[in-house]
């Protein structure tokens, strides 16, 4: 990149001048540890634009390769996902000097997590929870089956598109995400997933058990993971006891 100049020197940008640039409309609309989410449109179309901020606790070259490298990977992730058959947001744009992705914006969806507590508070059925756990364990288990490791997998992370009763689950923040072929990293994936879901969703013990069932008949590789997550499960604990 070059300097102020132009000269070519090796001079770069701080991390604070790094900034989204402006698209029509723009709103933010979540701010998290890493990134903060907004809203627009993007050629037109309904628009989400991540954008992973300067931490100013990090060295500035330091950050500057972070964020550029969290950045590529989620989008390559969620090209991978696409391309597996998973449904997950489309990339519009990646611009790599201010560290944002240009994604498809999800209108009208309801993520997972509102809509089981929903279910749950309705007194309904079980029925649609059971397919729905059925269904975040057959994309976990492809998802998997492409070494993909998602690496913040929780309920919040998960999106039904409009109408939420047709269980059409879109997989979302695959910031954290990296390529993994070792059962180790996707036990990890499923226990995260464990924790979350029953930290969230009490008395759901059942459904997860659901989910897991789905996971192992949709993939041939699933006895190496469920042994690595039962090793997961069994150091948590300890390390819960010992405190």
């Amino acid at each position: 990149m070059a300097g102020p100049a132009g000269d070519g020197s090796s001079v770069r940008p701080t991390p604070e001048a790094a900034a989204p640039p402006p698209m029509a409309g723009l709103e933010l609309v979540q701010q998290g540890a890493e990134a903060r989410l907004y809203r627009g449109l993007f050629l037109g179309r309904p628009a989400v634009v991540k954008h992973r901020f300067p931490k100013r606790y990090r060295h500035p070259l330091l950050e500057e390769r972070l964020s550029r490298k969290r950045t590529a990977q989620e989008a390559r992730s969620l090209l991978r996902c696409r391309r597996a058959g998973i449904s997950a947001p489309v990339v519009y744009f990646v611009d790599y000097v201010s560290n944002c992705i240009y994604l498809e914006d999800i209108v009208g969806s309801t993520t997972v997590r509102d809509y089981i507590i929903s279910e749950q508070q309705s007194g309904k059925s079980s029925s649609s929870l059971t397919v729905l756990a059925e269904k975040i364990g057959d994309i976990l288990a492809r998802m998997h089956d492409e070494d993909l490791v998602h690496g913040d997998l929780t309920t919040s992370n998960m999106l039904l598109r409009p109408p939420a009763d047709k269980l059409d689950l879109v997989l979302i923040d695959l910031g954290l995400s990296f390529i993994s072929a070792l059962p180790e990293d996707k036990g990890v994936d499923l226990y995260v997933l464990e924790k979350a879901f029953l930290s969230t969703h009490p008395n759901t013990e059942a459904l997860f058990e659901v989910l897991l069932k789905k996971y192992t008949a949709a993939t041939k590789k699933s006895a190496a993971v469920i042994k690595k997550l039962d090793e997961v499960r069994l150091r948590g604990r300890k390390r819960s006891m010992v405190g």
